[in-house]
């Protein structure tokens, strides 16, 4: 049973790089409670380990061509996908956390001084963090990656297990939707 069970998953493996629909089905049955597990442990929030669980099925099932079944089996890819999926949910809810700090102190600290965030500063990171949230996945991730982390083109690949290209490509489309976006919005300098 145990050879047949190995056989029927290196199936899967390759069914899930070709793209069928019924790997991707059959690896979120089997998977989907380990990732939820991995990500409810490291977040401590159902609502947010529900999200990344669907996070790593969605980013898996848009870079499966990127996937090399001889190389790595899928659970292993998976969890690799997991981390970087909680990781990235760990930096976003530190902005967030970041931001609403600095708003706070910006409403409660009636007396002007040196650390007091700059109203407008604090008005561009809002801008700023709901523009990227509007680019989509993994566009999102990619710039955040690239702004937030300082991460080079070749490391945020390696991360999100995406191709170099894609990145790179992602990366020149998505500063163009934002010049455009923010030069809408906010009228050309």
């Amino acid at each position: 049973m145990e050879a047949a069970d190995r056989e029927w998953n290196v199936a899967i493996d390759h069914a899930f790089a070709a793209g069928e629909e019924r790997a991707l089905a059959e690896a979120y049955r089997r998977l989907g409670p380990l990732i939820h597990t991995l990500a409810l442990r490291a977040l401590r929030e159902h609502g947010a380990a529900d999200d990344v669980t669907q996070e790593v099925f969605i980013r898996a099932w848009k870079s499966r061509t990127s996937y090399r079944p001889e190389a790595s089996r899928l659970p292993a890819w998976l969890i690799g996908i997991t981390r970087n999926a909680i990781s990235d949910a760990l930096s976003a809810r530190s902005r967030r956390r970041d931001v609403e700090r600095a708003a706070l102190r910006l409403v409660n600290d009636p007396q002007p001084g040196a650390d007091r965030p700059n109203a407008d500063a604090l008005a561009d990171r809002f801008t700023l963090e709901d523009e990227l949230e509007r680019l989509g996945h993994p566009q999102t991730a990619i710039m955040r990656l690239a702004f937030f982390e300082d991460l080079t083109h070749d490391q945020i690949s390696s991360r999100l297990n995406l191709p170099l290209g894609t990145v790179k490509s992602h990366i020149r489309r998505s500063l163009a939707r934002l010049r455009s976006r923010l030069e809408v919005e906010h009228g050309s300098s």
